[in-house]
């Protein structure tokens, strides 16, 4: 079994951060990922606001149109997960058992106040000119709306 790594998400790029926790979890360390209201998504906010927003609202089942829902995570913690999710194999066992090792949290929890959290240096926001939203903001903007599925 590997070894337990606490990664602090503030201040990362979603898609850098999330390649690099689903190489770690296939190599079979445990990760646990905190602060996931303050992963970094780059581009404009209301583009990448329309992008959520479409892929909440109009998902549809062609089987069965009644049958809707939110098939896209809203809570940052969710969709920082199907984020690794999607770089895992997951219908395999391998990628199963990798991504049950990962945990997502918003803020802090209690058992991991006390440990030390690394911070990814290939992962991290470099460049203050390019426009960027964090998690925590969309999802503020998605309960702000009120989005009926």
């Amino acid at each position: 079994m590997g070894e337990l790594v606490v990664i602090d998400g503030s201040g990362h790029v979603a898609g850098r951060l999330a390649s690099i926790v689903a190489k770690r979890l296939l190599e079979g360390d445990e990760v646990v990922v905190v602060n996931a209201q303050d992963i970094i998504i780059t581009g404009k906010k209301k583009r990448v606001l329309e992008k959520f927003l479409k892929r909440i609202t109009e998902w549809r089942t062609y089987y069965n149109p009644e049958k809707r829902g939110p098939k896209y995570p809203r809570t940052p913690d969710r969709i920082f997960k199907r984020m690794v999710r999607g770089m895992l194999p997951h219908k395999k066992p391998r990628g199963r058992s990798a991504l049950k090792r990962l945990k997502v949290y918003v803020g802090v929890p209690p058992e991991y106040r006390g440990r030390e959290a690394i911070r990814i240096e290939e992962a991290l926001f470099k460049n203050e000119f390019c426009p960027y939203v964090t998690l925590g903001q969309i999802y503020e903007e998605i309960a702000q709306r009120k989005i009926e599925v």
